[in-house]
């Protein structure tokens, strides 16, 4: 097990913007109607796999509250916010008005910065965001769901590149706006291997019960996201020169894990219990994972894989979701998410997965 100590940290409130890979549908208003096959529960109990959850208590946080719990008050607000909603997208999409784009979020960005500042005065704020602050974005994902299961064959979600470069331009914009509103740090995900995940592997091949077989095409749309976000995360990094951003790559690791799975035996993981909307340190249990041994299947759902539909009821989750790659049909399990988040945070199991530094070397720098 990797050492998980707390360390020192310089960042007292993390900020989460991003889709369904940072939230379960809390900031989604009226989720349980726009299901659209989304999982109802990748976030229930002790098979919670969403890694800003992992990350902030790492960090020494409690996790965020969802933006639409929140008061207003600036004891709140200064603790963190989880502004990311499942389905949310870059790019807005006005066929699907009740999902959030990455522009809405940012304007609930700013409106918190402007409440902080009414209670706080604008300098005191601008102080606290600029040097107490992290933000951690993942955007994408729900995008390219989108575009996959359109089936669209014209467009610009024809040419990979194209998506890609629209796309990374968009997110670009909104690391400036950031900025400009005084945000110093930065931690960016990549997109999962998502022609790996059970929705999309019984649509694309034939192949044998126990044999994974990726859709190459989906996977290469997202390893062109991916490519072309962190170029110019690293371009970013050195026109804004006090800034600190640092790429996560999602894929690679979890690629590592899937093809090979017994590599990764025998893990453990502290799991902090919830409490009312609150993760207490004090009340935590152990989490042994017998190791991964399905990389095909969903834990929760339905049809060829599990993967056709969602996860609506934990009673149709699986035995042992610890020996599953995939929660559901496009999440990863809690054996998989700690993983990466141990390697995210400390550079080691699966290594050189934050570039170009460490997630605790980010939030202890000064």
């Amino acid at each position: 097990m990797v050492n998980s100590n707390i360390t020192v940290s310089n960042v007292k409130a993390m900020y989460i913007m991003g889709d369904s890979t940072v939230d379960c549908g809390e900031n989604t208003l009226f989720f349980p109607y726009l299901l659209r096959n989304l999982s109802l529960h990748p976030c229930e109990g002790p098979h919670s796999s969403i890694l800003p959850h992992l990350l902030a208590k790492k960090i020494g946080l409690s996790y965020p509250i969802p933006f639409y719990s929140q008061n207003g008050s600036s004891e709140v607000l200064e603790r963190g916010i989880n502004l990311g909603s499942t389905g949310a997208t870059i790019l807005s999409n006005p066929t699907t008005p009740l999902f959030q784009s990455l522009n809405q979020q940012l304007r609930q960005v700013f409106e918190i910065f402007q409440l902080l500042q009414l209670e706080l005065s604008q300098e005191t704020t601008n102080e606290f965001i600029r040097n107490s602050t992290l933000f951690y974005i993942s955007f994408g994902k729900d995008d390219y769901i989108n575009l996959f299961r359109s089936k669209s064959a014209n467009g610009p979600g024809s040419d990979a590149e194209k998506l890609s470069r629209i796309l990374v331009d968009q997110m670009t914009n909104a690391i400036e706006y950031l900025y400009d509103s005084n945000v110093r740090k930065f931690v960016f995900m990549g997109i999962l291997p998502l022609g790996c995940a059970p929705r999309f592997l019984h649509a694309t091949n034939g192949s044998a019960a126990d044999e994974v077989v990726c859709a190459a095409d989906i996977n290469n749309f997202v390893l062109e996201y991916n490519a072309f976000l962190e170029q110019r995360i690293v371009r970013l990094g050195m026109k804004l020169s006090d800034a600190q951003l640092i790429f996560c790559d999602f894929y690679r690791p979890m690629m590592e894990i899937i093809n090979n799975p017994s590599t990764y035996g025998m893990t453990e993981t502290i799991f902090y219990m919830k409490y009312a909307n609150t993760y207490d340190s004090n009340i935590c249990i152990l989490v042994h994972f017998a190791g991964i041994k399905n990389v095909k299947n969903a834990c929760c759902g339905e049809g060829t894989d599990s993967g056709l539909r969602g996860c609506m009821s934990m009673n149709m989750a699986c035995a042992d979701p610890s020996t599953h790659v995939w929660w559901d049909q496009f999440n990863p399990g809690l054996a998989v998410s700690s993983l990466i988040a141990d390697s995210a945070w400390s550079g080691e199991l699966l290594r050189d997965i934050c570039r170009p530094t460490t997630v605790q070397n980010l939030v202890s720098s000064v």
